[in-house]
């Protein structure tokens, strides 16, 4: 299994070292892989020309890169998904959800989320994370949208994950 991580809007595979290094510090195969910024539709295709199908791949990514790895997942059918500050609104707009393909998702998701993220009221992210078939949520206390004060916490769980998905 290797895990397939994508970056957030502002970032660059290169971005995603540290969580990369953490997972391989872990034991668990990953690479970051650079997206198509502003089309979400062409950024899934790149996820998945560059991931790959099926279940020996694990999607995820921060932020966008978790958005756009958890919409290639419905049709890519990979094994699983760790999502790291899963942007469920847009700051100040919970009205203005991005969630119409999470009930389509058929693989293991694990979210995690600060308790304080203004892309991710937690509130709605319980209720939501619930849609999702086979999925559970990780909140970080005192934290925000990105998780690296935690990091290290926040890569152990994935790590585990993972490896429970083998």
């Amino acid at each position: 299994m290797k895990v397939v991580i994508g970056h957030g809007a502002s970032g660059t595979a290169a971005s995603m070292k540290p969580y990369v290094d953490g997972f391989k510090r872990r034991g668990v195969d990953a690479m970051a892989i650079d997206l198509p910024k502003n089309n979400t539709d062409r950024a899934v295709e790149v996820f998945i020309e560059k991931a790959g199908r099926g279940r020996e791949v694990i999607g995820g990514g921060q932020s966008y890169g978790g958005r756009v790895a958890s919409m290639a997942a419905v049709e890519a059918g990979f094994g699983g998904l760790v999502l790291f500050s899963y942007p469920l609104h847009r700051p100040g707009f919970p009205d203005q959800l991005r969630t119409q393909h999470l009930s389509s998702i058929r693989c293991p998701v694990l979210f995690m989320s600060g308790d304080r993220d203004p892309f991710a009221r937690i509130d709605l992210l319980k209720k939501w994370v619930k849609v999702v078939p086979d999925a559970r949520l990780e909140i970080f206390p005192g934290q925000g949208h990105g998780l690296l004060r935690v990091l290290d916490q926040a890569l152990d769980i994935a790590a585990e994950f993972v490896k429970g998905l083998e």
